[in-house]
């Protein structure tokens, strides 16, 4: 620690922002104490709970110091209880910048400060300027550049403006809106919320939607039913899409991913703004994901995986995911080799899986429609137990294009699954990225000659997909078992 470098206090603002995020943990009580409030001196604690959150707020203000030293950072915080970190700059893997609105109205930002596979940051300023929080980005990069290859000469000069790898216009966030489905969350939600604050009232909405539906496709003949259902279902249909579309420029607006030497940065957000930086080789599995809609418009979706935290204190994405919410298949498979130059993608041949998957696949689905068939047939008579076994054969010809579609590819450098119609995914990691390999066998396995390989890598994420070969045969499986695990036990593990 270089003990002339100063300490440095937070934006003179800090206190406010620390204070609103303090309310919002606490919001619900004092709405509660609020609302439901016998109108006696009893209210006023409400109000002696915010002052004293303020007061909080302001001493903590108070008593953060932080100094920038030649290869680490040194953060002092508390006055009872006092708190000195050292934070060494080669242990910092992601630095993330987060605007809200109210922050980008003062100029400032939020920024922390994460290592890999840590289940908080190593540390968060709440806020520095805009500008602070920019500059202290390019020094971490800088100084753990620094730490890894050695201090640059004396009078050599550093560049931070970085690549442009990706860049999203305003038809893009378009096409991520009419591909995405999240305005069926903010409709499903409105509809869900007023249901609940007044039947009555939502009854009136719908009804006097369909009459006014049935009332003007009346004017036009028979048969006026059936064209206001459908009217009505392509009204709906329209305002999810325009949700979604709002919801996606709200997400991607200005996305920018950049490239920085051997870190990648990643900007976005129209009222929100989010800016995060991690090293290359954090990357620990990528994911491409293509729909019925991906396709329709000619896209696909890259994200990764990284070993750093994925999600902050609030909830909100910190770590390097989608670095592609729509592009071009040739474009995807571009920043793959660009970013991962050592692996071939896409990969020469893929291997089929099991003959028997066909079966494994279909068969649960036959059994699930003849199970629904029996109840159907008891209350609605043989006609519809027919109607419900018309799904057999869809679900046949659904099973028969994820086993044709499904793969996997292993070869010097990497291991790839594939899978999926309807929507299809592309996954896979570097063999020197992977942890831990898990064979498997379930009973059905064992009488079809099948296995299982999970492959682990660091930084995975519990609720995703993970990197799976299913239904394997098990000669297959176990000489790709014995062959990873020899090349994991020779190898360095580079995450």
């Amino acid at each position: 620690m270089d003990a002339a470098a100063p300490e440095r206090r937070l934006h003179p603002m800090s206190w406010l922002f620390v204070l609103i995020q303090q309310l919002r943990q606490f919001i619900l009580p004092l709405i509660v104490l609020f609302v439901m409030g016998r109108g006696d001196r009893n209210d006023l604690w409400g109000l002696v709970a915010i002052c004293v959150l303020a007061v909080i707020s302001i001493w903590q203000y108070y008593t953060y110091r932080f100094r920038i030293g030649i290869d680490s950072l040194q953060i002092r915080s508390g006055l009872l209880e006092r708190s000195l970190r050292e934070i060494p700059f080669a242990r910092i893997q992601n630095v993330a910048l987060r605007q809200t609105l109210l922050h980008r109205i003062f100029g400032v930002a939020e920024v922390r400060l994460e290592s890999a596979g840590g289940i908080k940051p190593e540390a968060e300023m709440r806020v520095l300027t805009l500008a602070d929080a920019l500059a202290l980005e390019a020094l971490v990069r800088r100084r753990r550049g620094e730490a890894r290859t050695g201090p640059a000469a004396p009078g050599a000069e550093t560049h931070d403006d970085g690549e442009v790898l990706l860049r999203l216009g305003a038809g893009d966030i378009i096409r991520a809106g009419l591909i995405s489905n999240r305005g069926m969350v903010v409709v499903g939600g409105a509809f869900a919320a007023l249901a609940q604050l007044s039947r009555d009232l939502f009854s009136q909405i719908i009804e006097s939607w369909v009459r006014g539906l049935f009332g003007v496709v009346e004017d036009y003949g028979r048969g006026h039913e059936t064209a206001a259902v459908l009217v009505l279902i392509v009204l709906f249909l329209v305002v999810v899409r325009l949700f979604s579309i709002a919801l996606a420029f709200l997400q991607y607006h200005g996305f920018r991913l950049e490239e920085h030497g051997r870190r990648l940065t990643l900007e976005r957000g129209l009222l929100s703004r989010a800016r995060t930086s991690t090293p290359r080789r954090r990357i620990q599995s990528w994911t491409l994901r293509e729909g019925m809609l991906h396709r329709l418009f000619g896209q696909r979706s890259l994200e990764v995986s990284t070993a750093v935290l994925e999600n902050g204190s609030d909830g909100q994405p910190r770590s390097l995911r989608e670095i592609a919410p729509v592009a071009t298949p040739e474009r995807c498979d571009a920043l793959i080799r660009h970013l991962a130059p050592q692996v071939q993608w896409p990969p020469a041949q893929w291997q089929p899986l099991h003959r028997s998957t066909f079966w494994r696949l279909a068969v649960p689905q036959w059994l699930l429609t003849l199970a629904i068939a029996v109840p159907v047939s008891l209350n609605f008579g043989p006609w519809g137990a027919a109607l419900v076994c018309l799904w057999l054969p869809w679900a046949g010809y659904i099973a028969w294009q994820h086993a044709r579609h499904a793969g996997y590819s292993v070869d010097a450098r990497m291991a790839a699954v594939r899978g999926g119609w309807w929507t299809r995914t592309w996954r896979f990691a570097e063999i020197g990225k992977l942890q831990a390999i898990r064979f498997s066998q379930s009973p059905l396995d064992r009488t079809l000659g099948t296995a299982t390989l999970l492959l682990d890598t660091a930084g995975g994420n519990a609720i995703g997909d993970p990197l799976r070969l299913r239904f394997i045969p098990v000669d297959e499986a176990r000489a790709l078992d014995a062959r990873l695990a020899g090349e994991i036990a020779r190898s360095t593990m580079r995450w």
